[in-house]
């Protein structure tokens, strides 16, 4: 199946979401809306669980150590430390000049309110719903994004688009938002990559097949173009199979260069059951180079642009018999921009030795991933803290979470 960007650059408009499909794991959308505001937020969701012991060591723990034998950690292992406590994954090398000039932070021991259970279906749900957890209650039908735009006079649907096959949740809602997504190669509808996820996630071998089977797809997501439409095309376009990352984050970087404020999509891979050590480092290339691409193509607008990077739930404190991790709680969430007030790890670290882990397995929750998403649109925005508390984020509290935003 053939795909022209000039030709369909406006095909799948949408201007009010209906209710989603479960998140699919293997390709997900880009979605945009405008807004009355000078300031951009970017939302990226991190499919599978991203671990974020591995992703932001803290290797000053001493209980670190003993947790992790095929999951080294520390300057020793080619991480990047942050703050003589913390280190940055090797893969994300790259932002480090962005740390340093305060354009990069993370906050650890996050989660959402969703405990115990672990999946991914219920956990991404959650996050793009942005609600509390009550077992065996329905979940709000509205993404916390859409919520927020619903208190915000003036909003108008604007160029939006998904390079992927369904929507994103955390945008959904009566607020009006458009989305665009090319036409791929191979397809499969939402419900059947749920099946097929849901089958295959306690079978290493099916898993990892469909993983491959991912990856196959995602090369051959568009066609290659003629020679005129090669010269018009930007470096990030030229990239070839396996970078359709950066073509979101350029297509993301261009609008939000216009009329767009907000823009929301995911990267997936997160899922590291086993061979922990090699399969996070392509996920996290490619959040690094989508946070360049985006810092790029933003050019002077990047000053007035904060990223939020978040995940379901996080992963065990031990790693298991096949050098990966399991499905855990608390975890990290990223935090980029020049609008940042960066450079730190926000953390009420909760320690990682006998006693100190949750259900003697995870990293206990301190803080709520929400409310940091929170204090960075109040940054952005000038939103109300008890409009955020309520109606973004019913039954938040943003407690003492600091300044994020300069």
């Amino acid at each position: 199946m053939a795909s022209d960007l000039s030709r369909r650059s406006f095909l799948g408009r949408s201007v009010a979401l209906g209710c989603s499909a479960a998140a699919s794991p293997l390709v997900t959308p880009v979605t945009l809306a405008s807004a009355p505001w000078d300031a951009r937020l970017v939302v990226i969701i991190l499919r599978g669980a991203m671990d974020g012991l591995d992703v932001v060591q803290p290797y000053g723990d001493p209980a670190m150590g003993g947790l992790r034998k095929r999951l080294p950690v520390g300057e020793a292992a080619g991480a990047h430390d942050l703050d003589g406590f913390y280190a940055l994954h090797p893969a994300l090398g790259d932002l480090m000049p962005l740390w340093r000039a305060g354009e990069l932070g993370f906050a650890h021991a996050v989660s959402t309110p969703y405990r115990d259970k672990r999946s991914h279906f219920d956990g991404q749900d959650l996050l793009e719903a942005g609600t509390g957890f009550a077992p065996g209650a329905p979940l709000a039908r509205e993404g916390w994004l859409n919520r927020m735009l619903q208190v915000v006079p003036g909003i108008e649907a604007e160029t939006a688009f998904a390079i992927g096959r369904e929507t994103m949740r955390v945008l959904e809602g009566p607020a009006p938002v458009s989305s665009w997504w090319p036409e791929a190669r191979f397809e499969l509808t939402p419900q059947t990559r749920r099946l097929l996820e849901m089958v295959s996630h306690d079978d290493p071998l099916f898993r990892d097949a469909l993983g491959q089977a991912a990856e196959i797809s995602e090369s051959f997501d568009l066609e290659a173009p003629g020679e005129a439409e090669e010269e018009a095309m930007s470096p990030a376009m030229r990239a070839g199979p396996g970078k359709a990352h950066l073509q979101v984050a350029e297509f993301a970087a261009g609008r939000l260069r216009r009329d767009t404020r907000i823009a929301a999509f995911s990267i997936s891979g997160w899922d590291t059951h086993g061979n922990q050590a090699r399969t996070l480092k392509r996920p996290l290339a490619q959040l690094s180079e989508t946070i360049l691409t985006l810092r790029a193509g933003l050019g002077g607008d990047w000053r007035r642009t904060a990223v939020i990077a978040m995940t379901e739930f996080g992963r065990t404190a031990r790693e298991n018999g096949t050098g990966g991790t399991d499905h855990g709680t608390a975890g990290a969430m990223l935090l980029a921009g020049g609008a940042l007030k960066g450079g730190r790890v926000w953390a009420d670290w909760p320690g990682l030795g006998e006693g100190e882990l949750y259900q003697g397995r995870d990293l206990m929750p301190t803080a709520d991933v929400r409310a940091y998403a929170a204090a960075a649109m109040q940054g952005l925005f000038g939103l109300d803290r008890r409009v955020l508390e309520t109606a973004v984020f019913p039954g938040l509290d943003m407690g003492g979470i600091g300044r994020l935003i300069l």
